[in-house]
């Protein structure tokens, strides 16, 4: 099995479902037989996300919002934006896998079970959208995250910028949602949506957790201190830590996330 030539492929198969086959196989090849990690040619950087053609990109501003979850609108423009960053979630996983090269085994293993819980919420999400009548692609999305693969391309920042700063906030911003379900009448649709929460919540904080391990790895390559977190955020995204009030923090720490970081993050002391 020549490893990053048959992940490439992989990550460049648009279909979901094509992609999701693709990856199985491979990932169960990855599993059982010995690998060659021979490097050949240059890894691609993608400039163009994997669901183009099958998504509307727009800006950020222009993705619809997430208004009243009661409504069936609501839950369809809720359910497509979270199926889009698990799919974005797939392509980031895959990539961290096929970039870096050299590393140990373990971290290819970590990124590509990464991967593997990635196509698992993407479906379950998947199927509550089909319940409701929709699917992926019916509603405009943006690049946001997927800018992410090509702007980091050293180990350093891509575990500083993808795991724990964009995953992470999505562990401060799940709870949030979920806190809004406590407002709304019983539903089954609602229910349905707030368990399939629930279980990416719980399980994204392991993919955080390999981020920590991973970073604290490429920091000890480059001999830089763990503190050089804050800078490479303060680089791609300046203005990235301004609701303090709004971090998980508990969440935070199970990730790896240590009480000096989350101070500087909230402000104060907060364990």
């Amino acid at each position: 099995m020549e490893y990053y030539k048959e992940l490439e492929l992989v990550l460049e198969t648009k279909k979901p479902q094509e992609k999701f086959k693709k990856f199985a196989d491979f990932y169960a090849k990855f599993q059982k037989s010995k690998i060659n990690f021979a490097v050949g040619d240059r890894p691609i950087v993608f400039t163009k996300p994997s669901y183009e053609g099958l998504c509307k990109v727009v800006s950020p501003q222009k993705v619809p919002k997430r208004s009243n979850l009661t409504t069936k609108e609501g839950q369809i423009n809720l359910l497509h934006a979270v199926l889009h960053i698990e799919y974005s979630a797939i392509d980031l996983a895959l990539d961290a896998a096929y970039r870096f090269h050299a590393l140990p085994r373990k971290y290819y293993e970590d990124w590509l079970e990464v991967a593997d819980d990635e196509i698992r919420h993407f479906e379950m999400i998947e199927a509550l959208l089909k319940e409701l009548g929709s699917s992926y692609g019916n509603i405009e999305v943006h690049n946001s995250l997927f800018e992410a693969s090509f702007k980091t391309q050293t180990l350093i920042e891509r575990m500083a910028v993808v795991p724990r700063y964009l995953e992470a906030n999505g562990l401060d911003a799940t709870p949030m949602i979920l806190e809004k379900f406590k407002n709304y009448p019983k539903d089954g649709m609602l229910e349905k949506i707030k368990d399939a929460l629930t279980i990416i919540l719980k399980e994204e904080i392991e993919h955080v957790k390999k981020g920590d391990v991973w970073f604290s790895y490429a920091c000890e390559l480059e001999k830089k201190d763990t503190a050089i977190y804050f800078e490479i955020i303060q680089k791609f995204y300046p203005r990235g830590f301004l609701r303090p009030n709004d971090l998980n923090i508990e969440a935070r720490k199970e990730a790896g996330f240590s009480c000096q970081e989350l101070k500087i993050m909230a402000k104060k002391e907060v364990c």
